[in-house]
């Protein structure tokens, strides 16, 4: 103790100050640790937070906590210590934001819907909330676009988009989640001359209308090439590269299939300067190379990675996915990210849902099983599952700070995957 007592007082405040640079480096990472919106953070299905365990104590992951919840395929994400679940209940669909700990309501917002499945199937919203500056943003199945603050839960601004735009149904109501970009929300709306439009985050204005393509299931996603911003989005007819401040289109490739019994409802990978689009009904999948203000082909094919509803992820010159359509009982790929040549398949997988963390591949089967695989270009090596729902599982789940947040039909549950 005495050398401490020796320290003169400029030394003690500079050890207090070095004590709090610690702390606030090691604060930092739990921003990144958020899941803000579809597919985490930057859109590519990459978890970037803390190791998950790669074995489960008595041979399956802690749960933390499980809740009722209504329809709808809209899986949870996650800002700071608040998950938010846009489910329907009843004649509503309802944004709640729910302690990411404990799973106890915070503040709930609601509105009334008639949307009603033309097929019989889930009546509740398809699209993922997306958290940004301070608020969320909900698009639900019948096209109401809604913006909320984040801390009270206080509606802020809404738009019918249906209403307003009067586009068609699709078969299976609106579906992409907005993307946010620099103080604008851009949906794939599927308008008349307003196939994409730009609303104003903060007022709900519209800014700008492109296309008159209909609306795709697919989520749009933020990308840089060139130095410049894109807006990335595959809709029903096209991949489409657009500035998201003026939605003047800087690219264009068709992409759609031939019979109107089809749909895009993956969301474009990009890597680097290279997208990777795909979708079912013999569209196919392909990679493609930004240069300048057009696309280079590298390869297409419908034998590779063609992917009906769960977007594939990346790692280290290989993607990882369903190939298949979720009906006929999908086979799980490892695929050369260059040439599209198939580096091993397992057969007969059945559907689901796939997100990388680190070297880990975390497999959400539509069966309910949870599965952790490596992500090696090797073989399909799973290393850990478990059954942690009933089935059907079919909504993507959330990776944050180690917790997995996952829903059926029924029920949501937040399981431990730290180690």
């Amino acid at each position: 103790m005495t050398g401490f007592h020796r320290l003169s007082s400029t030394a003690r405040v500079g050890l207090v100050l070095a004590a709090v640079a610690a702390l606030t480096v090691l604060a930092l990472p739990a921003a990144a640790q958020d899941w803000p919106q579809f597919l985490g953070p930057d859109r590519d299905g990459r978890y970037d937070g803390p190791p998950l365990a790669r074995e489960w104590s008595g041979g399956a992951p802690a749960e933390l906590w499980r809740r009722p919840v209504g329809q709808g395929f809209a899986g949870p994400v996650v800002a700071g210590e608040r998950l938010l679940l846009f489910h329907r209940e009843r004649g509503a669909e309802v944004l709640e934001a729910l302690d990411a700990g404990t799973g106890e309501p915070i503040w709930r917002y609601d509105y009334p819907t008639t949307y009603r499945d033309d097929f019989g199937f889930d009546e509740g919203p398809r699209s993922a909330p997306v958290v940004a500056g301070g608020r969320v943003y909900t698009f639900g199945a019948q096209g109401q676009l809604h913006a909320i603050d984040l801390e009270t839960g206080d509606g802020v601004w809404s738009v019918d988009t249906r209403e307003r735009f009067r586009f068609r149904k699709a078969f299976f109501g609106a579906a992409g989640s907005p993307l946010v970009e620099d103080g604008r929300v851009l949906a794939n709306i599927g308008g008349r001359d307003a196939g994409i439009v730009a609303f104003d985050a903060a007022t709900g204005d519209v800014l700008w209308t492109v296309t008159g393509d209909d609306a795709s299931y697919s989520s749009g996603v933020g990308a840089t090439f060139g130095g410049a911003r894109h807006a990335v989005f595959l809709t029903r007819n096209a991949l489409l590269g657009l500035d998201p401040a003026t939605g003047r289109t800087r690219f264009e490739r068709s992409w759609r299939a031939r019979i109107r019994a089809s749909v895009n409802a993956a969301t474009p990978l990009v890597v680097g300067d290279r997208i990777f689009a795909s979708a079912q009904y013999g569209t196919g999948a392909g990679v493609f190379e930004v240069e300048g203000g057009r696309l280079r082909e590298l390869w297409t094919s419908d034998d590779a990675l063609s992917n009906h509803y769960a977007t594939s992820v990346h790692r280290d010159g290989h993607l990882y996915g369903y190939h298949g359509r979720q009906e006929f009982g999908p086979s799980f790929r490892a695929v050369e990210l260059a040439t599209g040549d198939v580096a091993w398949s397992e057969d007969r997988f059945r559907a689901g849902t796939v997100l990388l963390a680190g070297d880990l591949l975390v497999i959400m089967r539509e069966t309910g099983e949870l599965v952790l695989a490596e992500a090696s270009p090797d073989a399909f090596r799973p290393i850990a599952r478990a059954n942690v729902l009933p089935p059907i599982v079919r909504a993507y789940p959330a990776l944050a700070a180690g917790r997995l947040y996952v829903r059926n039909g029924t029920t949501l549950v937040a399981l431990d995957l730290s180690p």
